[in-house]
């Protein structure tokens, strides 16, 4: 879920200060596609480890007087070699714990450690239960890795011991690089393989991926050294210990402790002693401590608590959603029995109201007579196609997107359990993807090994163009422009194009379910929808101009749009209905089932449900509680009621089980609804007023 990276050099090393300072400024930056919500770095330097830490980008940070401090007042003048040295850098995407407070940044400083991790680890709240010695002190779930591999170590008095026990503690996935106090060595280790390292005589580079290995090695006076090294993986379930003073490097599995060749080497472990490091942070003191209010840490939090399904804490929230339920929950019962009464299609669920429909002398909707059922076209031909593919060896042989859902969760699953494929799993993270789904990801990517690549896109500025656009939409709501809240997401297919060519693969495979195609998204903007059953971004040319145009008449009628977030539409717009999207569908040669898909999520990978929904559908979606209420109070239907239409005629379920689905599922889902509002920064009960205020379709005499 972030970057990790870090330079050991050696005394023999022909690295200066400032090729040093350098080299360390681009692995930030290359890094930085990881997460740019916060940053820090940790300095290893005759016996001093300092540590400094930032609530901005990694850009903002490699600019700031504070780094170019940290090298001036730590290393020697002049253009001598610095080694021994190790630097070890955190690009952070916020998960646990608030970036305005610098101890929840990383690198994390615990009693006898302080370390950087790439990942989440979902049973945290668990693991200081079952630890009572260990100290909580903050929000980040890093500090329970770092105390429990200190805690093994003074138990164990062998490092490799104690991380392969810490390791076997964990849920999630978890890529760390750790110094511990006592010790003038620098762990690595990953129990899903998110960790790549480059060597020669002298030197060693890490990364999180290897195509920033890659660009590093290509230029630049330290990375030049490495030209003709080779990239190594590390692989899943595998350590690294490195002595900082000659590089020496011990390998070990994290998960067989036969294959261990346990040694206590380290006069430190051995007893009573003086830490090796004298640990500072350096962090600006106005850094440090933010103004902003902060709620109580929680040293008990179930999954299931709406603060968890929602990556908030309850504090606060819970008296908001409490308030939105009490204000809004009387007129959503009128709305509920308004929509009852709508007219509805006999043989599907589509009400009156859903655009260009229309209804035969027995009641059934032009939907059901026009739809094309899918077409599975089986294992065998899913192993045929995959073929094609497979590498043979250890590499990677595909690209597969990963949102979190539930249906590339399952996707995740079947590709590698059932037909053998060895991903890469990547994640576009737009800054609506909600915790939920980050915390699947890693549960599933932690368990089955699988290294994963998140590309982290401008989080703040891609909410503030939200932001922007519902605040512009409030003042004049359309239906058909409701699709620009979700805009930002669509570059995800442009970023699977773009990996595909970095890491060199022929295939990315997504796990789309087709039944979710709904056609009222287009068909509020004018766009009649000529072909049913196909992809969700299938129009034809004819209909992609409609669309264009409906939008640019929109934007002019309401200038609000003309903000700084047109670039971003402009570019969802293309990723979208544009660019190729050469992929393999998992859907295509399998049944989707949804019944097997849960029963395998929750029972094989305890993969984490939602407090304020039953269904298993868009939890992982912060942006979706909001949509549907509003289409549900304006146009009396839902994503829900096309998914589940389509469900009835491809025969998977009953109209009469569909009718009483979708009376729960289209229920507001207050608690997303309310974090919605406050992470994207507007006000939801005024929002939720405005929305009750607008005509219904259903009360225009249709």
């Amino acid at each position: 879920m972030c970057g990790i990276f870090g330079i050991l050099a050696s005394d023999k090393a022909e690295v200066d200060r400032e090729s040093l300072q350098e080299a360390l400024k681009r692995l930030f930056l290359l890094s930085e596609s990881r997460g740019k919500e916060a940053a820090g770095l940790a300095l290893a330097f005759d016996k001093r480890l300092n540590v400094l830490k930032s609530e901005g980008t990694p850009s903002e940070l490699v600019r700031s007087s504070g780094f170019r401090k940290l090298f001036q007042n730590t290393l020697p003048n002049g253009g001598s070699p610095v080694g021994p040295i190790a630097v070890v850098g955190h690009s952070r995407m916020v998960t646990n714990g608030s970036q305005l407070v610098s101890d929840n940044n990383q690198p994390v400083i615990t009693p006898g450690s302080v370390g950087v991790h790439n990942g989440i680890i979902v049973n945290v709240d668990e693991l200081w239960q079952r630890f009572p010695s260990l100290s909580r002190k903050f929000e980040i779930d890093t500090e329970v890795l770092l105390q429990l591999l200190s805690h093994y170590l003074k138990e164990e008095k062998s490092l490799e011991i104690a991380a392969q026990r810490a390791f076997q503690e964990i849920k999630g996935a978890a890529s760390v690089a750790v110094f511990l106090e006592e010790m003038n060595s620098l762990l690595l280790a990953t129990n899903n393989g998110s960790l790549y390292v480059v060597e020669d005589e002298t030197s060693i580079v890490f990364a999180s991926e290897e195509y920033i290995l890659r660009k590093f090695v290509s230029k630049g006076v330290v990375g030049k050294i490495f030209s003709q090294a080779p990239i190594i993986h590390v692989a899943p379930g595998q350590g690294v210990i490195i002595d900082l003073e000659s590089l020496k490097s011990t390998r070990f599995s994290l998960k067989n402790p036969e294959a261990l060749e346990v040694h206590k080497s380290v006069e430190s472990c051995s007893g009573p002693h003086e830490p090796y490091w004298i640990v500072e942070d350096v962090t600006p003191r106005y850094q440090r401590f933010s103004k902003h209010k902060t709620t109580a840490l929680p040293s008990q939090r179930s999954t299931s608590t709406a603060s968890s399904s929602t990556g908030l804490s309850s504090t606060g929230l819970s008296s908001t959603v409490a308030l939105l339920s009490k204000t809004f929950d009387t007129e959503f019962a009128k709305r509920e029995e308004q929509i009852s009464k709508l007219r509805r299609c006999t043989r599907c669920i589509l009400p009156e109201t859903m655009p260009f429909i229309e209804f035969d002398q027995s009641g059934v909707c032009n939907y059901c007579h026009n739809y094309q059922k899918i077409t599975v076209h089986g294992k065998a031909a899913f192993e045929a196609e995959l073929s094609k593919f497979r590498t043979g060896s250890h590499k990677a042989d595909c690209i597969l997107s990963f949102s979190g859902g539930r249906d590339s969760s399952y996707g995740l699953h079947y590709v590698t359990q059932v037909m053998g494929m060895k991903p890469v799993a990547y994640t576009y993270d737009w800054g609506l993807v909600t915790d939920l789904a980050r915390r699947n990801i890693s549960r599933m990517c932690g368990q089955l090994g699988i290294e994963h690549i998140l590309v982290s896109a401008d989080i703040r500025k891609k909410r503030e163009n939200v932001r922007k656009n519902i605040g512009a939409w409030l003042k004049s709501p359309k239906l058909g422009l409701v699709p620009l809240f979700m805009a930002g997401d669509k570059q995800f297919f442009y970023y699977a194009n773009k990996l595909k060519e970095q890491y060199g693969v022929q295939a990315v495979i997504f796990s789309e379910n087709r039944l979710e195609t709904t056609y009222f998204k287009t068909g509020f903007c004018g766009v009649k929808p000529l072909v049913l059953g196909g992809h969700t971004y299938q129009l034809p040319t004819l209909s992609k101009i409609q669309l264009a145009w409906y939008y640019a008449q929109s934007f002019l009628e309401n200038p609000k749009y003309l903000n700084s977030s047109l670039v971003d539409t402009f570019a969802a717009y293309c990723s979208y209905y544009v660019i190729p999207h050469d992929f393999i569908w998992t859907y295509n040669y399998i049944p989707w089932n949804e019944d097997e898909i849960n029963d395998v999520l929750i029972n094989e990978y305890e993969w984490e449900t939602a407090s304020d929904t039953k269904s298993t559908w868009r939890i992982g979606d912060g942006t979706a509680s909001f949509y549907n209420y509003i289409y549900y109070m304006v146009a009396g239907l839902t994503e829900n009621d096309t998914f589940r239409s389509n469900q009835i005629r491809e025969g998977m379920i009953t109209r009469e089980k569909a009718l009483s689905t979708i009376q729960e599922e289209n229920r507001p889902r207050w608690d997303t609804l309310q974090w919605y509002g406050d992470i994207i920064g507007f006000d939801c009960i005024d929002a939720v007023k405005r929305i009750n205020a607008m005509t219904p379709i259903y009360a225009l005499g249709r």
